[in-house]
């Protein structure tokens, strides 16, 4: 939680100093409109990941069951952490300085500059650094979700849409299919067999790929844009 207060001082500083602003330029209000966008992004990337779940355990034939040991409040705690590991990453690649940085340079240099971040961040975060392919395969699929967040925020000028696409996948692949470090949580994955050759390469597609075009998909096609960035005065 400190942390989360750490990036919100900053970001208030940097929006002050810089553009004359306060952390409401990241779009939060008005707070019913926000959070509609917030719960709809949510939903989507939500159904997404469980459509990526179902087709990796089809293709392993493996079956999904029910965590017996698992209680209500494991996952609220387990959403909780989801949640602020969300807003910090959110309030970095997705927050004050891309706000600036699209003031500065305009929205496509800092989109792609947000996205390559974030895909290079995650070396550090999924601990492949060092290891070539695999920091590849993370680079492209967190790059292509990170662009796609970032246009969200360009398009919307706000960072809750963004925070709530995130947030749905991390919640549903984290908590409910127990893919995160967390453990084993809502649903555990049991049986099945080791995919390989062009079932592994259709299952990372699917989820590093795929996901991520029908995001961009989303944001293209169905996020209107918010021509001013006069985020404080809706």
């Amino acid at each position: 939680m400190i942390g989360i207060f750490v990036a919100l001082a900053i970001s208030w500083l940097l929006l002050y100093l810089i553009e004359k602003k306060n952390i409401f330029a990241l779009g939060f209000l008005p707070l019913g409109k926000k959070l509609k966008q917030f719960l709809i992004g949510f939903l989507i990337t939500g159904i997404l990941c469980i459509l990526a779940q179902y087709l990796e355990s089809y293709l392993k034939s493996s079956t999904w069951i029910l965590n017996k040991n698992i209680t209500s409040e494991i996952i609220l705690k387990s959403f909780w952490w989801d949640f602020k590991s969300v807003l910090r990453e959110e309030l970095i690649f997705r927050g004050a300085l891309l706000y600036i940085l699209i003031q500065k340079i305009g929205s496509r240099k800092s989109i792609l500059i947000s996205a390559i971040a974030f895909g290079i961040y995650h070396w550090f975060s999924y601990g492949v650094l060092g290891n070539v392919m695999a920091m590849i395969l993370v680079f492209i699929g967190t790059g292509l979700m990170g662009y796609a967040w970032a246009w969200a925020f360009s398009k919307t000028k706000s960072i809750m849409l963004p925070f709530g696409l995130h947030l749905g996948w991390n919640f549903f692949y984290n908590t409910i299919f127990s893919k995160g470090p967390l453990g084993e949580l809502v649903l555990i994955s049991t049986g099945g067999i080791e995919l390989i050759g062009w079932t592994s390469l259709l299952n990372f597609v699917s989820g590093l790929v795929i996901v991520p075009i029908f995001v961009l998909i989303y944001v293209k096609y169905f996020v209107k844009e918010k021509r001013e960035l006069k985020l404080t005065t809706e």
